[in-house]
Order: structure tokens, then sequence, then C-alpha cells
């Protein structure tokens, strides 16, 4: 009698081995009854039996040695193609296979090991595996190599290696090599970005359909970064990627239609395709279908609904998102005014280095609302915004110097940021610089560099700065005296509804400076001040019909309206500050 050892010797079977084959003939026969259950097509039952021979014919393989039959035996079990999908079986093949020096089979194993599939998760042995891979010529071992590196994963973090194997990978025609590769020159890795650079990599990839390599080359055609700016290069490498399904292409497509940039202006296309981003979860574009929702572009208005969007963008921490949020809460849009849920939401904004959020959430520190009112909290955070170029944030670290809110009081440096701001076109901060240079306050007095700032203001229609420079044409300090231009800029301001202008454009009117003397225009002017609560318009009201200009001389009636004017307090100048 045969012992099942000799029967081993004889066949080259193992006992696992014979089961093997049973269970792949019992799969036959039961993939065959569920198909015929199921109601497959003719084609799918077919495809399946031929999956299960196959897996047959590897393992017959396999047994002899064959290590390309062993790695496809491993992929099979790890893909449960033809086989039940098992892990642990998977790693076994790929080990036979890898003993043999196959490339793909050791590029399988450091897979396994790096995802933990079969084995316990071990970051160093896929490194080993991935080496050896990598030396038998595997691209995909290089690039794994170059994640790796660069995200510092069982080795230490190393740019310039990861830099290496990326190289090597899209040397070896890999295009996600190639486009890892285009990334790195982007973000530069401490040094400069080279985007001409990135752009040649992106290209070779994106030549190869990688899609995220489609959407950051139309990237840098829509900024002109590395290659020449063109909206229809950046439309068509961004319309290939959105085709193949990428959710940052989709967003950037629809960006393109929001903004018409390269094609007709579309908020309608521009929803389409935040919405099909926004389906497959991209923050960014659920955040800017939120936008669309908030202002009524594209989709009917639906505050509610842009709150929904919001929250699941900033769920996934998009700053733009949380910072908005914040928006819709304090100012109680789609919902209940809530300021502490709004300086929550600009917080964990102002957290991730979203300058707006930053400045907002200072605001709310200064006023104390949903917040204990903190002016060193406030300016930290105007500080932060600032340093990105905020130019609100610039103006009001300037006022709190000026103040000494929060800060030791200190003019030469409210001058510097009111300057900042001011280089940046804000108007508020251009007046203020003005004033600066006016009063001799951090910086000398300089009454011509005042007047050149309240123009720079005054031309974009700032009421404050036209008063300034229309007093600085009145008494002509800085300029040559000119009473026409003096009541041209207060006329400017008073049709703003500045009280300030109208009371002495009603001056002008009543003096006949600039304008033809017309105490009926003065008295209207006066008047429409006076009623809104200005005491420099009462006072000159009273003095009209205590002299009885325009009207009969009455001194009951001036005394009433001298009355009025004492019992509030005067305006003094219209110095504009951020908090004034």
């Amino acid at each position: 009698m045969r012992t099942d050892n000799t029967l081993q010797q004889m066949t080259g079977k193992s006992g696992m081995e014979s089961l093997q084959e049973q269970q792949l003939a019992e799969l036959v026969r039961l993939g065959r009854m569920y198909l015929k259950e199921h109601g497959a097509s003719q084609e799918q039952s077919a495809a399946y039996i031929d999956a299960v021979k196959a897996a047959e014919e590897d393992l017959r393989a396999a047994r002899k040695g064959n290590a390309e039959a062993a790695e496809r035996l491993g992929i099979r079990y790890q893909r449960g193609d033809g086989v039940e999908q098992d892990y642990a079986e998977a790693l076994k093949w790929f080990s036979a296979a890898a003993e043999k020096g196959n490339a793909g089979a050791e590029y399988s194993l450091g897979f396994m090991y790096e995802n933990g599939l079969g084995a316990v998760t071990d970051l160093a042995a896929a490194v080993s595996f991935y080496k050896k891979a990598a030396a038998h010529g595997s691209a995909r071992a290089e690039r794994s190599l170059g994640r790796l590196y660069e995200g510092g994963l069982g080795v230490a973090q190393d740019f310039a290696e990861a830099v290496k194997w990326y190289s090597r990978a899209a040397a070896d025609g890999d295009a996600e090599g190639a486009y890892r590769l285009g990334l790195r020159c982007e973000a530069g890795d401490g040094g400069p970005a080279d985007y001409a650079e990135a752009a040649r990599w992106f290209m070779k990839a994106a030549l190869q359909d990688h899609a995220g390599a489609q959407d950051s080359l139309g990237y840098l055609y829509q900024t002109g970064r590395g290659v020449a700016k063109s909206y229809s290069e950046a439309l068509k490498w961004y319309r290939k990627a959105a085709e193949q399904g990428d959710a940052g292409a989709e967003n950037n497509l629809g960006y393109m239609y929001d903004c018409g940039l390269g094609i007709r202006q579309s908020s309608e296309e521009a929803v389409v395709w935040y919405r099909k981003s926004a389906a497959q979860g991209f923050a960014c574009a659920e955040s800017n279908l939120g936008f669309m929702y908030e202002s009524g572009r594209g989709v009917p208005q639906d505050y509610e609904e842009a709150a929904r969007w919001y929250r699941n963008a900033a769920e996934k921490g998009n700053a733009r998102a949380e910072h908005r949020l914040g928006l819709m809460s304090e100012n109680g849009y789609g919902t209940l005014r809530n300021y502490q849920e709004a300086a929550k939401w600009y917080q964990s904004s102002a957290e991730h280095g979203f300058a707006a959020a930053q400045y907002s959430l200072a605001e709310m520190l200064y006023y104390g609302r949903g917040v204990d009112r903190d002016f060193a909290e406030a300016v930290k955070w105007y500080r932060r915004a600032a340093a990105q170029g905020h130019a609100d944030a610039e103006n009001n670290l300037g006022y709190m110097y000026e103040n000494g809110r929060g800060v030791g009081q200190d003019y030469a440096e409210a001058a510097r940021w009111y300057r900042k701001a001011a280089d940046h076109g804000f108007s508020r901060s251009q007046t203020n610089l003005g004033y600066m240079y006016e009063t001799g306050r951090g910086v000398e007095r300089d009454y011509a560099e005042a007047a050149k700032w309240y123009l720079k203001a005054a031309e974009q229609g700032f009421a404050p700065a036209q008063n300034h420079l229309a007093m600085m044409y009145y008494s002509g300090r800085g300029v040559s005296q000119d009473y026409r231009e003096a009541a041209r800029w207060y006329r400017e301001a008073a049709e703003q509804g500045n009280l300030y202008a109208q009371n002495w454009l009603g001056f002008m009117y009543e003096r006949g400076q600039g304008v033809p003397q017309d105490y009926s225009e003065a008295m209207r002017l006066y008047k429409g001040a006076a009623e809104r609560g200005d005491a420099a318009a009462q006072y000159r009201i009273g003095d009209m019909y205590r002299r009885g200009k325009c009207v009969e001389r009455d001194y009951a009636e001036a005394v009433k309206w001298y009355l009025m004017a004492a019992d509030r307090t005067q305006g003094g100048n219209a110095h504009v500050q951020a908090h004034a």
C-alpha cells in the first residue's frame, strides 16, 4: 500500500495543492449555478469560467517553479480573480515568485507589506521589496519609493531622494512618476519652484492620459506659470481630465465657466461642473457650490442649501467654507444669528491660515461678539492676516497702534501699517495715512503728501477722503487754494449722504465761495444734515434765523437750533478710522 508520502513523490503534489485544485473545480461548478440563477449573460458566464480555468493553469505552472505564473496567481488571490480573494495566499505566491527575482512580485510584496494585506503592516519590509523591484527595473517600485521618501514612511523624509526615484520612474515611462515629479518641481521643496520643469513633466504624464497631470497642466496654463498663459489650453486639459472623472478638473472647469475665462461666462454651466465634483466629495467644489446657492448664481438663492454645502466642505477642513459658515452665522443667513457659532468657524478657518477668517476673528475679539472682548488677542489675529497682505487687517493694525489698543501706542508703527494697506490701494488707509501726514503723527508733517493720499482715496469715491481733500483746497494746505475745487469735492461727498460735507457745502453756498451765493441752497443742505443730527449744521441753521438769511429773522427759532446743537457732541474732524 502506498503512503501519502509516496503519492506526493510520484505526483509532485501536496495534499494542500490537491485541495486547491478541488476548490477550483468546485468554484467552477458553484459559479455556473450562481450565474445561471442570477441571470448572467453568456459572455459573463464564459468570462468567469475562463478566469477559473486560467487560475488552475497558473497553479499548475507555479507548482513547477514558474515565477511568472506564481506572480499571476498572487495577483488572482489579491484581487479575487478566478479564486476566492485571500491576501495570505497572495502573499505566499508573490514570495515564491520574488525568490526567483520576479520584479512584479517584489513590487506586489512591497505593496502588501505597506498596506498590511496578508501580513502586519511593515514599512521597512515594503521599502526593502520596492528597492529589490526597482533594481530589476520596476517603474512602479521606483515611483513607490519616491512616494515613501516624500512622506517619510519607513524611511527618513528626503525630498531629494524622492525626486531621484520619481525621475527614474518617469524616465522609465511611468505616468504617475512623471506626475509626482512635476508636483515636486511645482512645490520647490524649500527652494524656488520650477514651473517650467513642472510643466514638462506634467505634459509627459498628461499625454499618457494621466488625469491628475492633465488637471495640473491646465492650472499652469490658466495661471501662466512655466508656460505662456492660455485659457484655451487650460480648458482643453481641464476638459480631458474632467472627462475621466477627475474631481479637481471638474471643479476647475466649473471655475472657468463661473468667471468666463476663455469661454462664455455661464453660472448654470459652472454649477453643473461644481456639482459633478462635489458629488465625489471634493471639498473645494462643495464650497464653490455653496457660494452659488448663497449668491443665487446659476441656481435659485437658497441660504439653507448654501449652508449645507459649506458644512460638507468645512467638515473636511476647507478653510474658505469654514469662513463662509462663520459669516452666515454672524449675519443670520439661512440660520438664526449666532455669534458663538460664527466665532467657532472663524477660529477653525483662521487656524488653517485663511486670512479673511483671521481678520473676521480679530473683529469678533475687538467687539466682543461671541467671545470675550480682548484687544491683545485681536491684535494677534490682525497681525496674522496682515502678514498675508489683507488690507483691512493692515489698516486695523495701524489703528490699534495709533490708539494704543492691545499694543503700546506707537504713531510710527501705525503709519507703517497704514502705508502697507494704502499701497494695496485701500482707500480707508490712504485717508488715514493722509491724516498722519496732515497732523505729523508718526511721520514728518507734510501737507502735500497728505493731499496726495487724500486724492488717491477720493478718486475711489471714499467720502471721508473727499472731505479732507476739500478742506485742503479750501485752506490752501498742500495744494493751491481753490474754492471751486473744494466745493466740487464737498459735493462728491455730500451726494453720498456725508453730513460733514453737506454742512460745509451749505456754508460755501451761504458765503458764495466757489459756487454762486444761494441762501436757499445753503438752508436745504444745512437742514438735510441737521435732521440727521449734525450739530454744526444745526448751529448754522440757528445762525440763519438769527441773521434773517433766506428766512424771516426769528430769535426764538434761532435759540431752538442753538440749543439743539449744544445738546449734541460735535463730531470734531472727519478723520475716519477702522472702528470710528
